[in-house]
């Protein structure tokens, strides 16, 4: 990278804060940490712009709760939050808030440069963001009825069995319908088809 892109690490895990530093610094990246989101919402108007990464479980102040005080003081950062196992409901409550991307602990180190990619693109396409809406209706528009309903219940963070419940399907067969719409919207990850979902305007809240 030309320029130093600078990360905020909101955790407050002091091995997470010190593990993501060193491979995010040893990757090309300035990073400042913080062990708390209210010692983050304190700093968060003077520091220097760039992509935070939110952890969701915390003590006080939860990553939601940080992620709506930053909407609401205008603090126009990416997010990508971290998320411990089971917790994709949350993450996929975080992302309809607007959050990028999410990362199950422990992470890899070419997912979470990926993730952090993906959130500073996000920061510096700002006037793509009508077109993208555009690209994601279209294919959304080439699902099935039945693969959108399922889009639909995976966007409001709903288990497979409840998706099948409240389609009057099997698990099993949602299970097929999603690896289908997955392959359709050319999508490795749960979080990739949120992020094209959400783009859709699928959702109606």
């Amino acid at each position: 990278m030309s320029d130093t892109r600078r990360v905020h690490i909101v955790d407050d895990e002091d091995a997470i804060r010190r593990s993501a530093s060193f491979m995010l610094k040893t990757s090309g990246y300035a990073v400042s940490t913080y062990a708390s989101g209210s010692e983050f919402l304190q700093r968060a108007k003077s520091i220097e712009t760039g992509c935070v990464l939110l952890d969701v479980r915390m003590p006080g102040l939860d990553g939601l709760a940080v992620q709506a005080a930053m909407v609401e003081r205008g603090i126009a950062m990416p997010v990508v939050v971290l998320t411990g196992h089971g917790d994709v409901s949350v993450a996929v409550r975080a992302m309809k808030a607007g959050a990028v991307d999410f990362l199950e602990k422990p992470f890899e180190k070419a997912r979470i440069l990926e993730a952090i990619e993906a959130a500073f693109a996000h920061l510096d396409d700002l006037d793509g963001r009508a077109e993208r809406a555009q690209d994601a209706a279209a294919a959304v528009a080439g699902l099935t009825s039945r693969e959108q309903d399922v889009l639909r219940g995976m966007a409001n963070g709903l288990p497979n069995k409840t998706i099948a419940f409240e389609l009057g399907i099997s698990p099993r067969t949602v299970e097929v319908h999603r690896a289908n719409l997955m392959a359709k919207l050319k999508v490795r990850s749960l979080s990739e088809a949120l992020r094209l979902a959400f783009a859709a305007g699928l959702l109606d809240a």
